[in-house]
């Protein structure tokens, strides 16, 4: 069995949730896209891994070349992927309520893309395989691995979005054994495995009834991290036995109006294999939709107004019980 602490060495990740390209920052990003994201890097800082939500499709000209029956539909160009790059971004997600907003059409256009951008992109793919395929990596000698789907899904699109053995799509919970699979064939290769779930109930503070038993049984599976977003205000995160799980991460780089659609910020993790050696939020409030870091007494209370979130989640401030040597 492999040691629950790897080699020993800690790595870091620092999660956000939702980005897209819309109003100010369309402008910002036409621009120049090396600074479109400011001030994100400062929120990035320091982690080994970033990890993001892109809930967008990425197309060639920013257009739909597929129109989608939902109300809502972004779309964006492809400098997106070099903005998220200059952000210090390392890996991102499209399975949302938005990665195929311009259909499969746009996700092929989205795969190209990213392809000649280089940023690795998971949770879609050219079919079921590739949308469940892990990033990977290497950090301080420890392997890591993310598996990311979306739980959020309109019925009416399921046909149409769900990756197949020969059509492309998006990883999602409803394919819950595509979605185990994943993780527990991570768990046999991985030192640190990390779920990054779209989850949710839009605006809700607190996880709804199918969040906790998603996150119960990808732990059981093997996920160290459970981490995710959708709801587009933050939610508690905590414990459950030794799997910190994040039920929301909020809007990151978003058009938000209002609080607490503004209450932005990223969660900063260390770990040593296994064991989560220590979390932290770092707090932003989102103008013009940017995260604008916080300091002094404003960021201070808004540690105490997240750290309170955990309130409603049945979630530990601390683990149940720690890795400390190689298990026999």
């Amino acid at each position: 069995m492999r040691n629950p602490l790897g080699n020993g060495r800690a790595v870091t990740f620092a999660f956000g949730g939702d980005v897209h390209f819309e109003e100010g920052l369309k402008a910002r990003l036409a621009a120049d896209p090396k600074t479109a994201l400011d001030p994100l890097p400062k929120l990035l800082k320091g982690a080994d891994v970033a990890m993001v939500n892109l809930e967008t499709a990425v197309t060639t000209d920013g257009s739909c070349p597929q129109t989608q029956a939902k109300q809502f539909t972004f779309a964006t160009v492809p400098s997106a992927f070099a903005a998220l790059r200059a952000a210090g971004v390392t890996v991102t997600t499209m399975a949302n309520n938005h990665g195929l907003d311009c259909g499969r059409a746009g996700l092929e256009q989205s795969l190209a893309a990213d392809r000649r951008a280089g940023l690795p992109l998971i949770g879609v793919g050219a079919d079921r395989a590739a949308a469940f395929r892990p990033f990977t990596t290497e950090v301080n000698g420890q392997k890591i691995a993310i598996v990311a789907a979306s739980q959020v899904l309109d019925d009416n699109l399921k046909g149409e979005w769900m990756a197949t053995a020969t059509e492309p799509g998006m990883a999602t919970a409803r394919d819950l054994g595509g979605l185990v699979k994943a993780v527990r064939d991570a768990r046999a290769t991985a030192d640190t495995v990390v779920v990054f779930l779209h989850w949710g109930t839009e605006l809700e503070q607190c996880p709804n009834v199918s969040q906790p038993p998603l996150a119960r049984l990808l732990s059981a599976a093997g996920a160290d991290l459970v981490v995710g977003s959708h709801a587009h205000v933050p939610l508690g995160a905590g414990f459950d036995g030794r799997t910190l799980v994040a039920y929301g991460l909020g809007n990151l780089a978003f058009y938000a109006k209002g609080a607490p659609r503004t209450s932005s910020g990223t969660l900063v993790v260390t770990v040593t294999g296994r064991r989560v050696d220590r979390y932290v939020w770092r707090p932003a409030v989102i103008e013009d939709g940017a995260p604008i870091p916080l300091s002094g007494p404003a960021r201070t209370a808004a540690i105490h107004d997240w750290r309170a979130l955990r309130d409603c989640t049945g979630l530990a401030a601390k683990p149940s019980g720690v890795y400390l040597t190689t298990q026999k």
